[in-house]
């Protein structure tokens, strides 16, 4: 490959310059030759521009991981800046540089960029001295002399001279210094007709007149002596916050400046009385103080604005007093004790005021709520003092604020909206955001937040925040209905002091919390009234609540077996067979279905039956006991008005009920399908004996538990959820009502925590039984082996169905261990031991729980299992 012309001459002069080698010697030819072959053989293309700006933004990140933020944004905006004047050579130069680097992270330093940066030069401006130091410059010329432009001169030489002399040269810039002796006229200040108004004003500005200053009469300090009429103005300044020479301020605090006196008073009685005012001068400043911060809350702004108006009136009663001092200073008699007198007067209500506001400032809690809080215990005080005044205008105040604090309220009440700017300032808190299931709108939209309840709603508000809390959520229900709200405006939602406190009632003499109390809370139980009211009509007449509670006593407590029956069927018929698919969902919610159509309470399109996917719990579960159950569970999709009533732990509630019970017919089916498949006529009656009397007290036991539960416990418990449901006046009392039942069910029948010591032995009880139904079949099956292989038993079943049953209980019953004659008799007498004991475990353990909690159905189950406890020892 030939190598450029420009290259070649550029070659050419660095072999000349480092080698020191003249072209015409002839090893300057070889070092050229080898400096090509150098420089073809390390040809490089172009750098990677991307992969440049991959390392410096790996290098921006590696800084702000390592917390050196200020290194990241001096490098990000210098990358700014460079990428406005792009060149191609860029990336060769950041990468070199990226090169060069040693360990930026470590070393770098923001100031050291400032170092770089070039020092702004200061220009120095330059003297006549510097110029010409000895002064000698033009000291032969007549610059400074002044030129006659009158004299003998005519219009051209005056031309001449200004376009040669006078632009010739720049005259210099020089102030012109006034004559020292030249002395300005008084009349051009002031008029004789004004000069009584100066001296007025003059001899009015105390503080720069030592005219005043003396001696104190009994020989104290030094001080300046003023009319009374000067410290009464003095006065007026200050308490209208006016910066005063008699009065200072120093820490939110008004102190005397102690070296002015009063002629004909004495200092002790001056600084007490001037102390006085200072007292409330600091009081009213606090006032004037919190004026100025700018509020946020609604009703803060409310308060601030009755500051306000206050601190006009009492203003313009200053100024009227200035006013009068002004115009009829004769006339009036000056007195700081009439002035005192006024003052404490006027500014009472201020006083009153401040204190709530200084309490508000250095309350321990910061509250938004405070300040309504502190206003109600100040009229309640006022009140109680018999203050008409202050209590009108305190009552007034509160009023107008509550008025402004219930908007929100009446809005959530009337029409179960809350405002966006309400959020951490009120007691209910908004969560729906994040959850739009309808059918968690009552439990989990929104919650009341009682934990912060001394920060977001006042004292006199909590007695009613739940019915509060409902009423509107009841709105939300309702709009969620839709619901038309026409009704809505005719409720009354205001409060004003006339309700509260009508002067021509006998309710004046009964105290102010009592009657606001009454007030508020009627107001209140109105719109909860008529919120539950119209959501109760519509949850019983449009959303099916009634039908929906009878769907769930058929599908969860088997009210019809001759519904749930075939479903029971099929499940321990797949469950007996040995068959694996026996929990297929799809299969047994086909079959619910088909089964619940018959049903006219039931929508069978809202059943499903779900399948546990927990395969250890199963794997650790036997085939043959109960517990198998407990993977499948029946589920009724309720409507969502319903189902905020009736809860999904409600609905847990009600599966383990319906499993429990599906248990116990489990055991119940096993032991008559035992029965009525073999025939007692093959075997012994008399070794037999033992086994049937077991087998009929097992059913008598399962009979009995069965009943107790559906018919005692369910039946009756269901009865009452009705009763009470009928009297509940909203949506949280049903709720509370339907949890009660559920809880009663669980307790009653033995599914509570505190009970599982029982449950676990009604569970190995009706485990007993499938394992004595279980021996019986297998002893029954040896017997009758020989005579099933000849074929002699085949013409005993004339229905085809009924033989392949057989065939496949045959083969279940094959898997089973062989039992012999003796292992079989000690296998009977240890099943009849464990159910003895069980069942006198049981009935001790009910009568035990019974009178500790005072359950009635327990110590009814418990004398029934009593009742057959002799009669099951002598015939067992």
């Amino acid at each position: 490959m030939a190598i450029p012309a420009s290259i070649s001459a550029l070659t050419d002069e660095l072999v000349a310059t480092v080698a020191k080698v003249d072209k015409r010697n002839p090893r300057f030819k070889i070092l050229k030759r080898r400096t090509e072959e150098t420089l073809k053989a390390n040809a490089h293309g172009r750098t990677d521009q991307f992969a440049v700006a991959n390392q410096l933004e790996g290098l921006q990140e590696k800084f702000q991981v390592l917390n050196k933020d200020d290194l990241a944004d001096a490098l990000r905006v210098r990358l700014a800046e460079l990428n406005e004047h792009r060149d191609s050579c860029f990336p060769e130069i950041l990468s070199l540089l990226l090169q060069l680097a040693d360990r930026p992270a470590q070393l770098s330093k923001v100031y050291h960029i400032e170092s770089l940066k070039p020092q702004e030069r200061v220009e120095e401006s330059l003297s006549w001295t510097e110029l010409d130091a000895s002064g000698a410059a033009y000291c032969e010329e007549d610059i400074w002399e002044s030129v006659d432009f009158g004299a003998g001169s005519s219009e051209d030489d005056l031309s001449s001279v200004s376009s040669d002399s006078y632009h010739g040269r720049s005259l210099p810039h020089t102030s012109i210094a006034l004559d020292e002796d030249c002395v300005i006229p008084e009349d051009l200040f002031s008029s004789g007709e004004d000069e009584a108004l100066v001296v007025s004003i003059k001899n009015a500005q105390f503080w720069q007149n030592e005219a005043y200053a003396g001696t104190e009469p009994h020989g104290g300090s030094p001080s300046q002596i003023l009319t009374e009429l000067q410290i009464v103005r003095e006065t007026i300044f200050m308490l209208q916050g006016l910066p005063t020479s008699l009065f200072w301020r120093l820490h939110d605090r008004v102190e005397v400046d102690r070296k002015y006196s009063l002629a004909h008073l004495s200092n002790e009685a001056l600084s007490s009385l001037l102390h006085s005012f200072c007292s409330i001068g600091s009081k009213i400043d606090i006032l004037r103080r919190y004026n100025q911060v700018p509020r946020v809350i609604p009703y803060l702004q409310t308060f601030h604005r009755g500051i306000e108006d206050r601190l006009c009136e009492f203003d313009r009663f200053l100024s009227n007093l200035q006013s009068q001092y002004l115009s009829q200073p004769e006339t009036i008699a000056v007195s700081l004790l009439l002035l005192y007198e006024s003052v404490l007067r006027e500014s009472k209500l201020l006083l009153l005021l401040a204190e709530i506001v200084s309490n508000l400032r250095h309350g321990a809690s910061d509250s938004p709520v405070l300040c309504l809080d502190l206003l109600y215990d100040s009229v309640c005080m006022a009140q109680a003092t018999g203050d008409e005044n202050e209590f009108k205008f305190l009552a007034q105040l509160f009023f107008s604020c509550f008025e402004t604090y219930a908007r929100p309220i009446r809005l959530w009440m009337e029409k179960g909206e809350l405002g966006e700017s309400l959020q951490g300032a009120f007691f209910i808190r908004d969560n729906h955001n994040n959850d739009q299931d309808l059918r968690t709108l009552w439990h989990g939209w929104y919650t009341l937040d009682e934990s912060a309840w001394l920060s977001s709603a006042p004292k006199f508000v909590q007695p009613v925040a739940h019915k509060i809390f409902v009423a509107g959520k009841s709105m939300v229900f309702l709009r969620h209905l839709n619901v038309s709200e026409h009704e809505a405006h005719t409720r009354k939602s205001s409060l004003t002091l006339g309700d509260v406190f009508p002067e021509d009632s006998a309710s004046v003499y009964m105290p102010f919390s009592a009657l606001l109390d009454s007030a508020f809370g009627r107001i209140v139980d109105e719109n909860h009234a008529f919120a539950s009211s119209l959501l109760r009509r519509e949850l019983d007449q449009q959303c099916g609540l009634w039908v929906s509670l009878q769907a769930l006593e058929h599908i969860y407590h088997c009210k019809d077996m001759s519904v749930f029956g075939p479903i029971d069927h099929k499940i321990f018929d797949l469950i007996d067979r040995g068959r694996g698919a026996w929990d297929d969902r799809y299969l047994l919610t086909e079959l619910a279905q088909t089964a619940f159509s018959a049903l006219p309470c039931i929508d069978p399109s809202r059943v499903i039956v779900r399948s546990s996917k927990d395969h250890t719990g199963k794997a650790n579960t036997s085939s043959r006991s109960v517990k198998l159950l407990q993977a499948i569970s029946f589920d009724y999709i309720l409507p969502w008005p319903v189902a905020n009533i009736i809860t999904k732990d409600a609905i847990l509630s009600y599966q383990r009920l319906s499993t429990f019970l599906m248990q116990i017919r489990r055991a119940k089916h096993t032991i008559v399908k035992q029965r009525l498949q073999y025939s007692p006529q093959n075997s012994e009656p008399r070794k037999n004996t033992q086994a049937y009397a077991l087998r009929h007290n097992m059913l008598w036991f399962l009979n009995t538990l069965y009943s107790h539960m559906t018919d005692f416990v369910i039946l009756t418990t269901t009865d009452s959820l009705r009763k009470d449901l009928s009297a509940c006046n909203d949506v949280d009392t049903m709720v509370s009502v339907h949890q009660s039942y559920m809880s009663s069910l669980e307790d009653q029948c033995l599914l509570s925590q505190n009970l599982v010591p029982l449950y676990e032995a009604i569970i190995s009880l009706l485990d007993l039984c499938i394992s004595f139904s279980d021996l019986q079949s297998t002893r029954y099956t040896q017997t009758n082996s020989a005579q099933k292989e000849y074929g002699q038993n085949k013409d005993q079943s004339d229905d085809e169905d009924d033989d392949e049953d057989e065939d496949e209980e045959s083969e279940y019953d094959e898997r089973r261990t062989p039992v012999h004659e003796t292992q079989y008799m000690a296998q009977l007498a240890s099943t009849k031991d464990q159910f003895n004991q069980l069942v006198g475990f049981l009935a001790a353990g009910l009568k035990g729980v019974g009178r500790a909690n005072a359950q009635v159905s327990w110590e009814i189950l418990a004398e029934r299992l009593e009742w057959r406890k002799e009669r099951i020892a002598d015939h067992v």
